[in-house]
């Protein structure tokens, strides 16, 4: 499972969610000090006796309550919380293993199977919860811009497990587990490593729409070379909060029923929109946000306002690299179980949204 520490880089912004509908018209200054003020300080404690949460029973949450407290106590960003949880949940199910004899993975110990033989520290070291949980966050600092990459590479240049993909799956269970011992009401409201991310919000219009992301297009709507395009690539980094572009009601939230596996990065050959949701607002106007890095952070049938975050950019689905894909569709009529958004419907977004009070940035 282990083989030590790594030095791993990756040159990608800081992730932070904020978690705030807005529900008023906001410029960027207004909208960068509501940010500020929604995100609680790091004084939040981890809860030694928390119970079960989901699937994970008690014995394991309170595990994974002290991996969090000592993140907290070496002041670890709330991200590096999630990333050890869900490390620790694929390694070891949250249990702290002794030697498992015969099946054993060569001499892989505790909660994060750490090997004394790859420099870990010794057995006895690595069964104290404690310290092995710090020389996870150490190690897991010296990882470059680890705060921005997806849970499974950031786990996987500490870890170098031969199976590399399986943290991702942990994700959401992880945020889940983290929120409820610290109190939080969901992952958005944990302490962030920046602010820098909450803004700028772009104002919402007098007639309430924004930009989902403040973000150039990147590439337009049905160009010569992609004329079964059909809406706008707006290019937005890994992890930059999507916001409704208007007010309504979450009609799709889910992963591409195409796509196979949504929990890895697409590429040009993988079909769909990976991760996406789809917004109807008033008039039967609907948007689409695809290639989202995780699930949506919305469920089907919530009513989200304009402004409201609502998941992450990323690169899931038929994506050649992190962006989000924009779609506006009219005259869009509902069934029992979807609504219709189809090439028939789809208008080019960038004029739809200037005429609305929101252009999108750099307007094709």
């Amino acid at each position: 499972m282990k083989f030590g520490a790594a030095f791993g880089s990756a040159g990608m912004l800081l992730l932070a969610m904020c978690g705030l509908p807005l529900a008023a018209v906001l410029g960027d200054n207004a909208a960068a000090a509501v940010c500020t003020a929604a995100v609680p300080g790091a004084s939040m404690q981890a809860r030694t006796r928390q119970g079960p949460v989901g699937r994970w029973p008690s014995a394991q949450v309170d595990n994974a309550a002290l991996i969090v407290s000592v993140g907290q106590n070496a002041k670890v960003p709330a991200r590096g919380w999630v990333v050890a949880v869900a490390t620790a949940m694929q390694e070891s199910r949250l249990t702290n293993l002794g030697d498992l004899g015969a099946r054993n993975d060569h001499d892989s110990l505790g909660l994060f199977q750490q090997r004394p033989s790859q420099g870990w520290g010794s057995p006895a070291q690595l069964l104290d919860r404690v310290y092995a949980s710090t020389a996870f966050y150490k190690a897991l600092q010296r990882v470059r811009s680890w705060e921005a990459l997806p849970i499974t590479v950031a786990a996987q240049k500490v870890q170098r497990s031969a199976y590399p993909d399986a943290y991702a799956k942990h994700e959401i269970d992880a945020e889940r587990i983290v929120a409820a011992v610290t109190g939080a009401a969901s992952i958005t409201e944990l302490p962030s490593a920046s602010l820098a991310d909450c803004g700028p919000i772009a104002a919402v219009s007098s007639g309430g729409w924004t930009r989902p992301v403040d973000a150039p297009v990147v590439s337009g709507f049905r160009t010569p070379g992609r004329p079964t395009h059909q809406g706008n690539d707006l290019g937005a980094g890994r992890n930059t909060v999507i916001r409704a572009a208007a007010a309504g009601k979450v009609v799709f939230a889910a992963c591409d029923d195409d796509t196979g596996n949504c929990d890895i990065d697409g590429s040009p050959s993988t079909p769909g929109c990976g991760w996406f949701v789809e917004i109807l607002h008033a008039g039967q106007i609907a948007t689409r946000y695809c290639h989202m890095v995780r699930k949506p952070e919305v469920f089907l049938g919530q009513r989200v306002s304009a402004g409201e975050p609502i998941g992450l950019v990323g690169t899931s689905g038929h994506s050649s690299g992190p962006h989000l894909h924009f779609e506006v569709h009219i005259d869009v009529t509902c069934g029992a179980v979807r609504c219709r958004l189809s090439s028939a419907n789809a208008i080019e977004p960038s004029g739809f949204m200037t005429a609305r009070g929101a252009p999108l940035r750099g307007r094709l």
